[in-house]
């Protein structure tokens, strides 16, 4: 048998024939994830599974594939799955399909809670699986430019902001672990270096909800990096930006209309053949060309790459695990309102390794 055609461990996929793959979860997340997985080259959708039978059976008439109404049923029939089920039930339906020896994509935040979310990583482990988590804003084109553009600049500050009108979507958990963990994941991810300060506050559009619908938090990393986030689920409008203030620039990422903009200060005169001055240049801004790529499209195609590779993709359970834990604590802090640094607890359980904690 050559290496192409041995068995990856953990999976029963050959390189030379499709990925099988099922989607848990066919609720707007997971509609997207069924339409995209079957536009994939090498991937067969084989079924999904929903707790709403009607929509279950809608969707896969639709694509043409199984409906199983159990998903553990689902479960011997693939090599991979895709979890967008409600937060809360990340853990339970993560783990089947972990001990299963299934590959599992699992929709951002990876768990509820951080005991379960280390759980999680832990089985991707033992059960030697891919474990991916769904922050899809580090498949954006605007990011992966964003990226390499800073690359070349020293960062002095950071600033996103995520902003949405009230939805019915996504109301099992809070601002912070809906919209905001997105940017926490790509902030961690530019920065690269630990928090050490962090302050936080919010509010609700209710007084009788149970979860903060607006949230601003200021992160300070030991390389001296400042970063600000704001989430919102009750902003008027819809806005997706980062920022990042440096030392020779202003980089501005729009995320919705997948552009970049860059500012730069520069003085110079445009002259007329006379000598004369005809106008004087205050700044520049640069345009940086984005592709037009569908950001769940690229994340879908990575997971299928390291699903057949044997590569751990990009955003895993161990980077997901550690966005959790600082969005847990932005929410702690927005809740009662409390100040923590370098010298509390809370800073040596953030930038403790998994390994660490589990112990």
């Amino acid at each position: 048998m050559t290496n192409q055609e041995q068995i990856i461990p953990g999976a029963r996929c050959q390189a030379r024939r499709p990925i099988r793959v099922g989607v848990i979860g066919v609720g707007n997340m997971g509609q997207h994830h069924t339409r995209v997985l079957g536009l994939l080259k090498d991937v067969e959708l084989v079924g999904i599974s929903d707790t709403n039978v009607e929509r279950g059976i809608d969707t896969a008439a639709k694509y043409r594939v199984k409906f199983f109404e159990n998903y553990l049923d689902l479960l011997p029939h693939v090599d991979a799955v895709c979890l967008a089920v409600p937060t809360r039930l990340h853990y339970k339906v993560g783990m089947d399909c972990l001990r299963a020896g299934i590959h599992t994509l699992i929709e951002k935040p990876i768990a509820a809670t951080i005991s379960e979310a280390e759980s999680l990583v832990n089985a991707a482990a033992e059960y030697n699986c891919i474990l991916q988590v769904g922050h899809i804003e580090r498949f954006n084109p605007a990011f992966q430019e964003l990226s390499k553009v800073l690359k070349t600049e020293e960062i002095l500050a950071l600033e996103a902001h995520r902003m949405s009108p009230y939805s019915q979507r996504a109301n099992d958990v809070s601002v912070v672990l809906d919209l905001m963990i997105h940017d926490i994941d790509l902030l961690l991810e530019l920065a690269a270096a630990p928090v050490v300060k962090l302050t936080a506050s919010g509010n609700r559009a209710s007084a009788d909800s149970n979860y903060l619908d607006y949230v601003t938090a200021t992160l300070g990393f030991s390389n001296g990096i400042v970063a600000t986030l704001t989430a919102s689920k009750v902003t008027h409008c819809k806005i997706r930006r980062l920022a990042a203030h440096c030392k020779n620039s202003l980089t501005e990422a729009d995320f919705l209309n997948n552009e970049i903009l860059i500012h730069r200060q520069t003085t110079a005169n445009y002259i007329t053949d006379h000598g004369q001055v005809l106008y004087r240049q205050d700044g520049l801004i640069e345009k940086v060309h984005t592709s037009n790529i569908e950001p769940l499209h690229a994340e879908l195609e990575h997971f299928v790459h390291c699903v057949r590779g044997g590569d751990q993709p990009s955003v895993g359970g161990e980077q997901a695990l550690k966005a959790l834990r600082l969005a847990s604590l932005i929410e702690q802090m927005a809740l009662d309102g409390q100040i923590w640094q370098q010298s509390d607890w809370n800073y040596q359980y953030l930038n403790t390794p998994l390994s660490t904690v589990s112990q």
